[in-house]
C-alpha cells in the first residue's frame, strides 16, 4: 500500500470514529467520499484517483461499525443489574482491588473492585463486573492491589449529568468498563495479595520523594514523575495548574518521555544500536507501567518507539506520519478513546508542536536560540488546545502563555531532578529522598508563581463553550494558516475571523432572560439571566457550590454575579463564601452574616421583606421557613419551600397568597387548598421524589409537573418556555 492510501486509510478511519456523534455519519462519509471522487479531479488534476476515495469511505463506514461493536456493555452476570438509582440497597461485595486507592474532593478513598460475590442478594451465583468503590480514608490505609477484600455498603447506579456543565458519571464509568458503585462503610482483607505490581515501585518511589520533603512538594516532584492520576496531589494544587493553563505539568506524557529517552540515549551512546534499543524500549515499557496505561503515556511512549526504531535501521522518522499512524493504533486499541479529552488534547497539542514550533521559532529569530523555543512551545500548544477547551469547558486563561514561559526552567529542572530522585529511590531509599529534598525550594518557588497568577483578576476568564461547528471552524483557519501560503502571509485575517466567531455567542447573550432551575440534592438553586445581569437565589450548600452551580456558571459565561440572595435565614453561608473565592458578587441580600474570607461582596444588604433589580422582583413572604415570590416580567413565581400540610394551611391562614404561574416547592405533599389559592400552570419539584398523589392531583388540575431529580435542570425563556434539556444557551455575561 502506497503512502497515500495508507495516509488516506488512518484518517478515514479516525473520522469515521468521530462520525459516530452522528446517527446517520458513517453513511455521509461514505456517500460523501463517492461524491468527491467522482468530481475532485475536474478541479484537482493530482488529487487520488477514486479508487482511494471509495476504500476511504468504506473505512470510515466500518469504523463507525467497530465503534459500535467495542461500546463496553454489562454482562449477563454483572453486580450492575442488581443495583438501583436510589442506592439503598446496603450488601456485602467481595472481590479483588485492582488499583491503588486515590482521594477523592469528597475527602473519600477511591479504588476499584473485580467482583466476585455479593450478598444478601445474588443467590450466592457468581458475579462480575469492575465496581467504583469509596470508602473513608480510615478504611483505605492498607489496601492495594491484589488483595480479596469484602466491602459492605450501599450499592447504586451511576447518574447522566443532570445539569450543564455537571459531571456525567454514568459516561465516566463506562468508558472505564464499570457500571455501578458502592459506597463503602467497613472494608474486610480476606486474602493478603501476592505476587509483583509496579504499584510496589510507584510506592516505593512516592514514599521515598515525601520522605523529607512532605505534602505538597512531594507530591507535586511525584506527579511530574509519574503523571498526578498516580499520586493523591493535593485539589487546591491541582486546580490552581489547571487555573492557570498548566495541567500539562502534572500529566504524565511526552515530555517526560523526551526527557527518560534523551537521558538514555545519552548514557548508552558509546554502544551499540541495538543496546541503545534494548535500553530505550525497557525504559519506556516501565514508564508505561508507572504511569499507568493513559491515551497521553501510550500516545508517547509509541511515538518514542518509533524514534528508537529508526534509530536502528538508520532512518529518519517523520513526525507527522508517525502522530498519524500512532492515533491510528490507539483508535483501534480502544476506539471509545476518540472522545477521551486527554487523548484529543494530547495529539492537537502534538500537531502543534511540529507544525507550528518551526515557523514560530523562525519568526523569533531575533531572540537568543535558547529563549526562542522556551516561547514558541507554550504559543503553539496553547493555540491549538484553545477550541477544544473552549468547547469543553468555555474558560479561557489570559496568563497561559507567559507562566508556561516562566515556569519552563522550574518544570524542567523538577522533572529532571524528580526522575533522579526516583532512580536512586530505587536503589536506596535515603538517596532518592535526599535528591527529592534538593527540589523543595524549586518546588516552592513553582507553586508561589502558579499561586500568583491564579489569583490575578480575570484568570479563568469564562467566555461560555462553544458550538461544534464554531470547534471545527477555529481548526478549519489553524489548518489553512499552517498550509495555505495565502493565510500564512495574512494570518492576522485568521486571528480576526476565531475572535468574531468565538465572541458572537457573548453579544448574543446579552438580550438572552433565562431562568435555570438546577437539579440539586438539597435546597433548589435558581440562575436569573435577564439582558446581560445575573442573580442568583439560594446557594447556601458549599458542595452545590463547588460541584453543580460553578460548573454552570462556567459553560453559560459567567464572569459576574449582579445580585445574590439568601432566602434561608438559618442556613450557613458556607455556600456563599465558596462561591465569591471564585465569581465576585456586587450585592449579596441576606439576613445571616457572611463568614470571613477573601473576597467579600461589594455591597451586603439585609433581607428584610424584598429586593428589587431590574425587571427581577423577589418579596420575602415568610422568614422561616423562607416563603418568596419571585417575578421576571409578567412570569410569576412562587418559592414554598419545604412545608408540610400542616405548615402550608397555616401559611394559607397567615398570608393571602396570591396567583402564580410557577410553584418550586421541595417535592413533599401539596395542600389541594393552597393549589387552588395559587392556581400555578407549572410546577417544579427539587427534592429526591415527589408524593404519589400530589402528582395525580396536579395532573388533575392540568398543572404541568417537573422533577428536577428525574427530568434533570429546568430551563425557562420568554419565547419557548420550559425545557428539560441540560443543553442550556452557552452566551457569555
Amino acid at each position: 500500500m502506497g503512502s497515500i492510501q495508507a495516509i488516506a486509510g488512518c484518517l478515514a478511519y479516525i473520522l469515521g470514529l468521530l462520525a459516530t456523534a452522528h446517527a446517520w455519519g458513517g453513511w455521509m462519509l461514505l456517500i460523501g467520499s463517492i461524491g468527491i471522487g467522482l468530481t475532485i479531479r475536474r478541479v484537482w488534476r493530482s488529487a487520488p484517483k477514486f479508487q482511494v476515495w471509495l476504500m476511504a469511505g468504506a473505512i470510515a463506514l466500518a469504523a463507525t461499525f467497530y465503534f459500535q461493536a467495542r461500546i463496553p456493555y454489562p454482562a449477563a452476570n454483572d453486580i450492575s443489574r442488581l443495583a438501583t438509582l436510589d442506592s439503598s440497597l446496603n450488601v456485602l461485595v467481595e472481590g479483588q482491588i485492582t488499583s491503588l486507592p486515590r482521594l477523592t474532593r469528597s475527602q473519600k478513598s477511591q479504588f476499584w473492585l473485580e467482583a466476585k460475590r455479593i450478598t444478601p442478594i445474588g443467590e450466592g451465583k457468581p458475579i462480575s463486573g469492575r465496581l467504583y468503590v469509596t470508602v473513608p480514608p480510615d478504611q483505605a490505609k492498607d489496601l492495594h492491589p491484589g488483595q480479596i477484600v469484602g466491602v459492605d455498603g450501599a450499592l447504586y447506579l451511576p447518574k447522566s449529568a443532570t445539569n450543564l456543565g455537571g459531571f456525567d458519571f454514568k459516561d465516566y464509568l463506562q468508558q472505564e468498563g464499570s457500571f455501578a458503585g458502592l459506597r463503602g462503610k467497613q472494608v474486610s482483607i480476606l486474602k493478603p495479595s501476592t505476587g509483583w505490581g509496579w504499584w510496589l515501585v510507584q510506592q516505593r518511589i512516592v514514599r521515598s520523594q515525601f520522605a523529607w520533603v512532605g505534602n505538597p512538594e512531594g507530591a507535586l516532584i511525584s506527579s511530574m514523575v509519574l503523571g498526578s492520576k498516580a499520586v493523591d496531589l493535593p485539589y487546591d494544587v491541582k486546580d490552581a495548574f489547571v487555573r492557570v493553563g498548566l495541567a500539562h505539568a502534572l500529566a504524565a506524557s511526552g515530555f517526560q518521555t523526551s526527557l527518560i529517552l534523551g537521558v538514555v540515549l545519552a548514557l548508552t551512546r558509546r554502544c551499540s544500536e541495538r543496546v541503545q534499543f534494548l535500553a530505550g524500549t525497557t525504559s519506556l515499557i516501565s514508564f508505561v507501567g508507572l504511569a499507568g496505561l493513559q491515551p497521553a503515556v501510550l500516545r508517547a511512549a509509541i511515538m518514542g518507539f518509533g524514534g528508537l526504531i529508526a534509530l536502528v535501521m538508520g532512518r529518519k522518522v517523520k513526525p507527522l506520519g508517525s502522530m498519524l499512524l500512532t492515533a491510528t493504533l490507539l483508535l483501534v486499541l480502544n476506539p471509545q478513546w476518540i472522545w477521551n479529552l486527554g487523548f484529543q488534547l494530547s495529539f492537537l497539542a502534538t500537531i502543534g508542536l511540529l507544525v507550528t514550533v518551526p515557523p514560530l521559532t523562525k519568526k523569533l529569530d531575533w531572540l537568543p536560540s535558547a529563549i526562542a523555543p522556551l516561547i514558541a512551545v507554550p504559543i503553539a500548544a496553547y493555540v491549538w488546545t484553545l477550541p477544544l477547551q473552549l468547547g469543553a469547558f468555555g474558560v479561557l486563561s489570559p496568563y497561559s502563555i507567559p507562566v508556561n514561559i516562566l515556569t519552563s526552567p522550574f518544570i524542567s529542572l523538577l522533572s529532571l531532578g524528580g526522575m533522579a530522585s526516583a532512580l536512586a529511590s530505587l536503589i536506596w531509599s535515603p538517596a532518592g529522598s535526599a535528591l527529592a529534598w534538593l527540589l523543595k525550594y524549586p518546588t516552592q518557588g513553582l507553586i508561589a508563581i502558579v499561586n500568583g497568577f491564579a489569583q490575578l483578576p480575570g484568570n479563568g476568564f469564562a467566555v461560555g463553550t462553544i458550538s461544534v461547528l464554531t470547534v471545527i471552524g477555529l481548526y478549519a483557519l489553524l489548518g489553512l494558516t499552517t498550509v495555505h501560503p495565502f493565510w500564512q502571509r495574512r494570518w492576522w485575517i485568521a486571528l480576526a475571523l476565531g475572535v468574531v466567531i468565538t465572541l458572537i455567542p457573548i453579544g448574543m447573550g446579552a438580550n438572552l432572560v433565562q431562568v435555570n432551575v438546577l437539579a440539586t440534592d438539597r435546597d433548589p438553586v435558581m440562575v436569573i439571566r435577564d439582558r446581560g445581569r445575573v442573580v442568583i437565589v439560594n446557594s447556601n450548600d458549599e458542595k452545590t457550590v463547588q460541584f453543580t452551580l460553578l460548573p454552570f456558571l462556567q459553560k453559560v459565561g459567567v464572569n459576574q454575579i449582579h445580585l445574590a440572595i439568601a432566602l434561608n435565614a438559618t442556613a450557613p453561608m458556607n455556600g456563599w463564601q465558596a462561591l465569591l473565592e471564585k465569581i465576585p458578587i456586587k450585592t449579596l441580600v441576606a439576613s445571616s452574616t457572611l463568614p470571613p474570607g477573601r473576597n467579600p461582596p461589594s455591597k451586603l444588604v439585609s433581607f428584610n421583606q424584598g429586593v428589587q433589580f431590574g425587571a427581577i422582583q423577589v418579596q420575602l413572604l415568610q422568614a422561616e421557613p423562607a416563603i418568596a415570590q419571585l417575578t421576571l416580567g409578567k412570569q410569576t413565581w412562587l418559592w414554598l419551600g419545604n412545608l408540610n400540610i400542616k405548615e402550608q394551611e397555616t401559611l394559607l391562614q397567615t398570608n393571602p397568597l396570591s396567583a402564580a404561574q410557577v410553584l418550586l416547592w421541595s417535592g413533599s405533599s401539596l395542600s389541594p387548598v393552597l393549589v387552588e389559592k395559587v392556581r400555578p400552570k407549572t410546577a417544579i419539584a427539587s427534592g429526591r421524589g415527589v408524593n404519589p398523589e400530589t402528582i395525580a392531583y396536579l395532573k388533575q388540575q392540568n398543572v404541568v409537573l417537573y422533577q428536577t431529580q428525574q427530568d434533570g435542570g429546568i430551563q425557562w425563556t420568554p419565547d419557548n418556555g420550559f425545557d428539560t434539556s441540560v443543553d442550556a444557551n452557552a452566551s457569555g455575561v
